[in-house]
């Protein structure tokens, strides 16, 4: 186990953290890939840093999140919310972004550093469906061919998002092996650009992946963690929140949230993980309570598995948590004890999602709920000002929601 003083391995700008030269936080991380994809993933690691520093590059990456995407997001003061934990409570509104959450941050950035590898075709992988819809309309946007993996399961529980992206003009294509959920989606998508690797760029949607991804996806989420910086300074005449909190499935969201946080040791990260039915029920996902070091999609990271090395399947009510991995930035965050990692059962986030629709006029995805549930676990003081990260609205889960009002009639009522 490494020590919390060894966790800024390279520091990025003022503020922010990655990984070593080749591609490890810590003890995870790096690139574990078929020899097909070489040229393609060492393209990406000797181009991505200096592409991204090209001010047209900057220019256009910022006035697309500017102009179309909206930024910056509020940081919004959660009246009721706070006094009902006697505490100040901020969210950081991420469900404001076009197309309804984080993920556009990322593939905003990487359809600019496609165009400019001279990449034809895009590829993506999704859970929730949000990353495949952020996917889709960045493509259409720039005129560039879609086709997005999807595990079948998802597919069924996140029908508005699939409508989305064939109305935007992506292929989806189910995944039909192991759980048909996100783990199968990203398998078949990793086969797929291992079939046409050349003119192909896999935009990945999660601080996953083999090295230089979960840097790059770091890097581009980090614009969450700038603006709630100068935000919360504006608001209370100080930068730094108390606590930051955001739900982990990959990490994305959390990763973005976290980033400019992570050199200061008096703001403490809390990931939230989906335990599912419960931690030790054998349908969960709470990977930091269950998994241990492997290899999954690419890189070298913490993973639920069997003794044997089997990927052993996750679960959770939301599919963009339900992921038997996570990013290896947040598996060094726990590593060395940087990071607090919790987890919330399904019937704990369907609890808080009904909560705070019913506090602040606000339905959050299922994924954020989560990380709102996990507030009633914090000791939170009169005095602590929190920052919660909300990734994503909850119009993709109002099927979920609905079936839960049917058959739980109290929570209408919460």
């Amino acid at each position: 186990m490494t020590t919390v003083e060894e966790t800024i391995l390279s520091p990025i700008g003022k503020e922010g953290v990655g990984p070593n030269e080749f591609g490890y936080y810590g003890k995870f991380g790096g690139a574990y890939i078929p020899e097909m994809l070489h040229p393609n993933v060492e393209q990406l690691k000797t181009r991505y840093l200096e592409i991204m520093a090209e001010p047209s590059f900057q220019k256009e990456y910022q006035e697309l999140l500017r102009d179309y995407v909206g930024r910056p997001t509020p940081l919004f003061f959660a009246q009721r919310l706070s006094k009902q934990f006697n505490s100040k409570i901020y969210l950081k509104r991420e469900d404001l972004c076009h197309t309804g959450a984080h993920k556009i941050n990322n593939t905003i950035g990487q359809i600019l550093l496609a165009q400019k590898l001279g990449k034809k075709r895009i590829i993506a992988e999704t859970g929730a469906g949000q990353h495949g819809v952020a996917t889709a309309t960045v493509c259409a946007l720039k005129g560039m061919e879609c086709v997005v993996y999807m595990g079948e399961v998802d597919i069924e529980r996140q029908a508005p998002n699939v409508a989305r992206m064939k109305m935007l003009g992506a292929t989806v294509v189910p995944a039909k092996s192991g759980s048909r959920t996100l783990k199968d989606a990203t398998n078949e998508a990793i086969r797929a650009w291992i079939n046409e690797p050349v003119h192909t760029h896999y935009i990945i949607g999660s601080v996953v992946g083999p090295h230089p991804y979960p840097d790059m996806v770091a890097r581009f989420q980090s614009v969450i963690s700038e603006e709630m910086r100068w935000q919360l300074k504006e608001k209370t005449g100080a930068e730094l929140p108390n606590q930051v909190v955001a739900c982990v499935g990959g990490g994305s969201n959390a990763a973005g949230a976290f980033y400019h946080f992570i050199n200061e040791p008096a703001v403490r990260l809390i990931a939230v993980e989906a335990a599912g039915h419960g931690i030790n029920s054998g349908m969960s996902a709470a990977t930091t309570q269950l998994g241990r070091a492997g290899v999954l999609h690419g890189s070298k990271s913490l993973v639920m598995q069997t003794e044997d090395g089997q990927v052993i399947e996750p679960h959770s009510i939301s599919a963009g948590l339900d992921y038997p991995g996570i990013g290896p930035m947040h598996a060094h965050l726990f590593d060395c004890g940087r990071g607090t990692f919790l987890s919330v059962t399904d019937e704990d986030s369907l609890t808080a999602a009904f909560e705070l629709a019913k506090l602040e006029g606000i339905i959050p995805a299922l994924e954020s709920a989560h990380a709102f549930s996990a507030l009633k676990q914090m000791d939170l003081k009169e005095d602590d000002v929190t920052i919660v990260c909300l990734s994503g609205r909850g119009d993709k889960d109002l099927a979920t929601y609905m079936r839960s009002m049917e058959q739980a009639p109290a929570l209408k009522g919460v």
